[in-house]
């Protein structure tokens, strides 16, 4: 990534969420183009560790969005607001709790989009996500299929969620005439993000049970499901140029490489060197059957395209969670 931007230099700039996993990327890439930052976290799942690099650039704050006042108070003397606030989980989580993912993520987004506009913010970034698409939406998937039918039932709440959320973007801009920018990441991973079995998404989730052993490897479903993955420092990048750029429409941030989970598996085994066998649990829910996206409004709209291949991606992520989560050294093939 670029050392500098000059649209980000010497601007306001919050970023929600910002000590978690995408937020505490962008934040390294916003510091390294001199904007004014500060970050607001509720330190639930992010860590201050994670901006450690960019802390003496940075205001950092602490709090719970759902508390309307603190959006208030974090979007006070602002001119760019970044929302990556969420609460976010793997496919288990969201299946077992699609009330409390629509409850929680609707009140963060409201919340903060009705603060930036009282606060008179020039510029919102809304994150949204590919979990608003339906389970047989056609893929490549393009942004126009977004309200098709209900979103995939085993993220139904978190879906909905940011539907719901889009459409408070659209009506705010309408009446208001604010700036809002919409963009769905698809599947993110890469450094820091959360290492766990049950709450974690799938590429972290794999990644530690064969790091740490698990012989075989259960895989939900029956490992004929794909995705599309993109590494996170292009994810960073796709966000920042939406904002630049202030695309009304919203927009498909992903790679259109696509994997079954089978192959993903073995990739990942391959990559350690590990000796484990894959098993697959036809019992335990696989989530939607295909997901890639349609990049095309990205590569026309913002010359977007996702740089760093899953292969490499892999790499990179691996060898990070072996040296500083401070495991047992391995490295990458």
């Amino acid at each position: 990534m670029s050392a500098q931007n000059s649209f980000w230099e010497g601007k306001r700039v919050l970023v929600t969420g910002g000590a978690g996993f995408i937020g505490s990327h962008l934040v390294e890439a916003l510091s390294q183009s001199n904007a004014e930052l500060s970050v607001v976290d509720s330190f639930e799942n992010g860590s201050q560790s994670n901006i450690e690099s960019a802390l003496g650039n940075v205001e950092l704050i602490k709090g719970d969005l759902r508390d309307f006042d603190r959006c208030l108070d974090a979007c006070k003397d602002v001119e760019i607001v970044l929302n990556l606030a969420a609460k976010v989980a793997g496919v288990a989580y969201n299946s077992k709790h699609p009330a409390d993912m629509f409850r929680t993520n609707l009140k963060i987004g409201m919340n903060m989009l009705e603060a930036a506009r009282l606060c008179e913010v020039e510029r919102f970034l809304n994150v949204s996500s590919a979990c608003v698409y339906r389970r047989d939406s056609p893929v490549p998937t393009t942004e126009d299929e977004a309200f098709v039918g209900d979103p995939e039932p085993s993220n139904l709440g978190y879906g909905w969620a940011k539907r719901v959320l889009e459409l408070q973007a659209r009506l705010y801009s309408q009446e208001y005439g604010m700036q809002v920018v919409n963009v769905r990441p698809f599947n993110s991973y890469g450094p820091r993000d959360h290492f766990d079995v049950e709450a974690g998404h799938v590429i972290p989730s794999l990644i530690k049970k064969i790091t740490d052993g698990n012989n075989p490897l259960i895989v939900w479903g029956d490992g004929s499901q794909t995705r599309s993955f993109i590494y996170v420092e292009d994810t960073v990048r796709g966000m920042m140029l939406a904002t630049e750029r202030s695309m009304a429409e919203p927009i498909n941030i992903g790679s259109p490489e696509e994997i079954s989970i089978a192959n993903l598996a073995r990739l990942i085994i391959s990559l350690t060197n590990s000796k484990t066998q894959v098993r697959f649990d036809t019992s335990r829910p696989s989530g939607q059957p295909r997901r890639c996206p349609d990049v095309t409004r990205a590569k026309s709209g913002l010359g977007f395209e996702a740089a760093v291949s899953l292969t490499e991606g892999l790499r990179k992520t691996i060898n990070w969670y072996a040296t500083d989560m401070n495991r047992v050294p391995i490295k990458a093939i």
